[in-house]
C-alpha cells in the first residue's frame, strides 16, 4: 500500500499564460511521492491546458484585491487559501519575479523555497538594472540568492548568464526541460501534398522571425515550392504580415492546440527555430518547441543561440547557423528542400537523441529527486 503523496506549493503569478502551459505541466507529470498544487494570484488563457484547479490567493471582491496587492508589496500571506493547512513541503517558484513573489510564503511555512529560471529572466538587462522605483524581484533579489535553497536553471546558457549577474555557484543546478513521447510520431512521415517548413512560437523580436520571412523571400524567388506555417501570435504580428504581405508561400494560421501542433509538425520538412538575443536582452533558455518538432521526428533548422545547441547537434539531427545571417539560413533550408531524404534521416535521428535525453516523465522524476532532495537537507 503506497502513502499518501506530500504536498509542494507550485507559484506562477500569473496561472498561466499558453504559451507555457504545456512545458509546465509536463514537469510535475512524473511525480509519484510528491503533490503539485498549484498557487497564484491572477489566471492566464492557459489554464485550460495546464489541467489544474489552482488556488488563487486572496478573498473575493475588493477585499480579494487589497489582499493581492499587499502580498505583492509587502509579502503578507492572504488569509484565503489556508496555506498552512496544506502543510507544504516546499515551494517551487517560476521565473525569477515567480521566487520573489513567493519567498515571503516559504519564509511565513518555513519551508524550503526553489526558484526555477526560464530564460528573460535571466538575460533581459531591465531586470537588473535598478532605476529610481527598483521593483519587487529587484528589491528583494539579494535576500532570494541568499535563502533560496536552490536555483534551477534550463539550460547552461541560463546557468551562464546567472553566474555573469553574481548569484551563487553553489546554488545554479542546470535540468533541462522533457517533452512527451506520443507513439503515434513513430508513424511514417505524411506525405504533405506541398513540402512545408514550420515555425511555432511567440511573435517576439527574440523569436528572430523576420530572418526566416526573408530566408523565405529568397527561396522563393529561386522557384522552391516550399511553403512556410508561421503557427502563434504576439505583439509582432502585425509588423511581420506586413513584412510577408508580397510573398505567396507563407502562412499564418494563429495558435493550434498542442496536438494539432504536433501532427503538423510530423509532416514539416522541417522546424525552424531562428532565435536571436533581442535588444533588451531577452534571450531564450532551451525552447520547448524544438524538443517537442525532435520528437514528432521533424530536423530542425536553427540559431547558434541559448540553449539551443544544447539540444541540437549541427549536421545530425538539423542545422545551426548564425543568428540573424539570412544567406546561412536560406543554404540550409535550401539543402533539406533539395534533399527529402536527408531531412527524413536527420528527423529519426532528432526523435531517438529526443527519447534518449528529453523523454518528459524521466525528466520529471529527476526534478522529483531533486525536491526530495532539498527537503531531506531542510530537516537534518
Amino acid at each position: 500500500m503506497t502513502s499518501a503523496r506530500e504536498n509542494i506549493l507550485v507559484y506562477r503569478d500569473r496561472i498561466v499564460p499558453r504559451s507555457e502551459a504545456h512545458f509546465l505541466r509536463r514537469l510535475y507529470i512524473g511525480f509519484e511521492r510528491l503533490h503539485p498544487i498549484w498557487v497564484g494570484r491572477h489566471t492566464g488563457d492557459g489554464l485550460g491546458d495546464l489541467g489544474v484547479a489552482p488556488l488563487m490567493l486572496g478573498r473575493s471582491g475588493l477585499l480579494g484585491a487589497l489582499d493581492r496587492a499587499r502580498f505583492k508589496h509587502l509579502g503578507t500571506l492572504p488569509p484565503v487559501p489556508d496555506l498552512r493547512a496544506l502543510n507544504p513541503r516546499l515551494v517551487h517558484a517560476h521565473f525569477g519575479r515567480g521566487g520573489a513573489l513567493a519567498l515571503p510564503i516559504a519564509r511565513a511555512l518555513g519551508v524550503p523555497l526553489v526558484v526555477q529560471y526560464h530564460g528573460g529572466d535571466a538575460t533581459k538587462d531591465k531586470h537588473y538594472r535598478r532605476g529610481l522605483l527598483p521593483t519587487i524581484y529587484q528589491q528583494r533579489l539579494a535576500a532570494l540568492q541568499r535563502e533560496a535553497a536552490l536555483i534551477i536553471c534550463v539550460s547552461d546558457f541560463i546557468r551562464d548568464r546567472l553566474l555573469a549577474r553574481g548569484f551563487p555557484p553553489e546554488k545554479l543546478i542546470v535540468h533541462r526541460y522533457g517533452v512527451e513521447m506520443d507513439g503515434s510520431d513513430d508513424e511514417p512521415r505524411p506525405a504533405a501534398l506541398r513540402p512545408y517548413l514550420l515555425f511555432a512560437g511567440r511573435f517576439v523580436e527574440k523569436k528572430g522571425i523576420p530572418t526566416l520571412i526573408e530566408a523565405m523571400r529568397r527561396l522563393e524567388r529561386e522557384g522552391r515550392g516550399v511553403q512556410l506555417k508561421l503557427v502563434g501570435d504576439g505583439p509582432i504580428a502585425g509588423e511581420l504580415k506586413r513584412q510577408a504581405s508580397d510573398l505567396r508561400m507563407i502562412e499564418f494560421p494563429g495558435w493550434l492546440p498542442n496536438a494539432e501542433l504536433r501532427r503538423m509538425m510530423h509532416g514539416a520538412l522541417a522546424v525552424c527555430v531562428p532565435s536571436v538575443e533581442a535588444a533588451s536582452g531577452d534571450a531564450e533558455g532551451l525552447p520547448n518547441v524544438v524538443l517537442e518538432a525532435m520528437a514528432a521526428g521533424a530536423p530542425i533548422v536553427a540559431t547558434h543561440h541559448a540553449g539551443i545547441g544544447e539540444a541540437v547537434e549541427d549536421a545530425r539531427t538539423g542545422f545551426l547557423v548564425p543568428g540573424g545571417d539570412v544567406e546561412a539560413l536560406t543554404a540550409a533550408l535550401r539543402r533539406l528542400v533539395q534533399a527529402p531524404d536527408l531531412a527524413r534521416a536527420m528527423g529519426a535521428e532528432a526523435r531517438r537523441v529526443a527519447l534518449d535525453r528529453f523523454d518528459a516523465r524521466t525528466q520529471s522524476k529527476r526534478l522529483e529527486r531533486i525536491f526530495l532532495d532539498v527537503i531531506a537537507a531542510a530537516h537534518r
